[in-house]
């Protein structure tokens, strides 16, 4: 039998992010002072995956503080647009995009839930629907979230997905050498941890959390079904950050298993795009 999910989901996932948002923008993770300097919050096989977004508009989903979204303005990108169901990520959002000298017809930050974008946000549809890494977990209904994403998605337009492998959650914490958790459990995971990925130590106060594990298989069926054409499922054996503690960080930043250890894949992307009805 299979758990419930809990009534409060919603407003106990967003109690948790509201909390650590000024957390994020004072720390040295996302180091904001670089990244108003002109450092890339973009990842390099992002880069590389996407594309070159010159003159197109691109909507990211669960874009949190904005830092990837105004990333894809610097590159090109004719008009940037980011949700977040978090007030104070989106008023974060808007006022690095200010700082910037982005005026809001070039980057526009909307507070909603996801599943209510295609109402939320300024336009139909967009010519890039982006995800980033640790957004798909926080969603119970990966269907209704596919559905959605694809409604959003203009003719001759796509959507790009970079995310965390789920398998890596079903391995032992300690090695990783050993699967400990099941992959195609549909359960909630509920947490308690205080503080936060980017400060552990930081002291927070709405420390519990609600997720969901998604096997690539659903989220790319589910893509399938709402009507987009898969390009490709990319899996990719590095990690932006230490999930193991054997994990050995390599000189492009990312963290592998050591040489001579079987490699897993830690992250994947998928594209999937809207062909043009003829």
């Amino acid at each position: 039998m299979y758990a419930p999910t809990p009534d409060d989901w919603h407003e106990t996932n967003r109690a948790r992010w509201d909390e650590r948002v000024p957390i994020h923008a004072a720390g040295d993770f996302y180091d904001l002072d670089a990244f108003l300097a002109g450092r890339d919050a973009l990842r390099p096989f992002e880069l590389e995956e996407v594309g070159d977004v010159t003159g197109r508009t691109l909507l990211h989903l669960q874009c949190h503080i904005g830092v990837d979204t105004l990333s894809w303005a610097r590159h090109g990108a004719a008009q940037v647009v980011g949700l977040d169901f978090s007030e104070p990520a989106v008023e974060t959002a808007r006022g690095l995009a200010r700082t910037l000298d982005l005026t809001p017809e070039r980057a526009t930050f909307v507070a909603a839930d996801v599943y209510d974008a295609a109402q939320a946000v300024p336009d139909s549809a967009y010519d890039i629907v982006y995800t980033g890494l640790g957004a798909l977990n926080w969603l119970p209904d990966i269907r209704r979230w596919a559905e959605t994403v694809a409604s959003l998605v203009a003719p001759g337009g796509f959507l790009y997905v970079a995310e965390f492998h789920p398998l890596t959650d079903c391995l032992d914490d300690e090695t990783g050498s050993r699967v400990a958790y099941d992959y195609f459990s549909p359960d909630p995971w509920v947490d308690e941890t205080p503080g936060t990925y980017a400060d552990l130590d930081a002291r927070t106060v709405h420390n519990r959390s609600v997720e969901w594990q998604h096997p690539v298989g659903d989220v790319v069926s589910a893509l399938a079904a709402a009507g987009l054409r898969i390009d490709f499922l990319h899996e990719h054996d590095a990690s932006l950050f230490p999930r193991y503690p054997v994990l050995e960080r390599h000189s492009d930043g990312y963290y592998r298993f050591p040489a001579g250890r079987p490699r897993i894949p830690m992250l994947y992307s998928v594209k999937a795009s809207r062909p043009i009805e003829r």
